[in-house]
């Protein structure tokens, strides 16, 4: 990533003295389902400006352009991007060191709580399974309802910057666990952002788990795919590589 994308706005020394930087996660996976959508979908990998939604109860967005990254939504840790399963993600500062005064936590107390009693199980009370996420909000649990709308709000909000940031989006790729399986996430993040050209089949998108294939409309001017993910694959095939080098 171009270090105006890693670099957090903190003393610059903080950066030298202890590497604190942005360095994102689900890298592999990043790599393989962008790399893989361009072959799948018989395009340029190096001319392509991508965006690939690995959601699963970790989650992070990348934006891939031109086959490099130049973004993603996890930072120093985990923590940081989306709503997770467990996991906050984006938050005030301010609001952390608030809760830490005010429930009287100490520094793995606080980690623990945004690490592991946030995202959507803290606000639903439902857990942190998206299935049972969906069971609930089909009971008509508001909660669970409010988890999921925050959920896939925030995944949209990335989709949307990243499209600014790489000026514009040619492939929408959806992997991982969540992002291969739930249907209703994939539609309710792509609607109302016909605007950038991106058109779901809804009646293809629902029939669609954990498979290859475009859920995208043929006149959408954005192609979105599910690609699942192959992070093994692509581990085993760097393996390859360094000891034939």
């Amino acid at each position: 990533m171009p270090a105006y994308s890693y670099m957090y706005a903190l003393p610059y020394e903080v950066y030298e003295q202890f590497g604190v930087r942005r360095y994102g996660f689900h890298g592999t996976s990043h790599r393989y389902v962008s790399a893989r959508a361009c072959e799948f979908l018989g395009v340029d990998y190096t001319k392509q400006r991508i965006i690939t939604c690995h959601i699963g109860n970790g989650g992070s967005l990348a934006a891939v352009k031109d086959g490099k990254c130049m973004d993603t939504s996890m930072g120093l840790t985990p923590l940081e991007g989306i709503m997770m399963g467990t996991r906050s993600g984006d938050i005030d500062g301010g609001a952390v060191a608030f809760l830490q005064k005010k429930l009287a936590l100490d520094a793995d107390g606080i980690s623990n709580l945004l690490n592991k009693k946030s995202g959507v199980a803290g606000v639903s009370g439902v857990g942190s399974d998206m299935r049972d996420l969906e069971k609930a909000c089909n009971e008509g649990n508001q909660r669970a309802i409010l988890a999921q709308q925050m959920y896939n709000y925030k995944i949209k909000k990335y989709i949307g910057a990243y499209a600014a940031a790489m000026g514009g989006v040619d492939i929408i790729v959806f992997t991982a666990g969540v992002g291969e399986n739930q249907t209703s996430m994939r539609e309710e993040t792509c609607k109302g952002l016909e605007f950038m050209g991106i058109k779901i089949d809804a009646a293809k998108n629902a029939t669609i788990h954990g498979k290859e294939a475009v859920i995208s409309t043929p006149d959408s001017k954005v192609t979105v795919v599910v690609i699942p993910t192959d992070e093994e694959l692509m581990i085993a095939s760097d393996t390859m590589a360094l000891v034939q080098k």
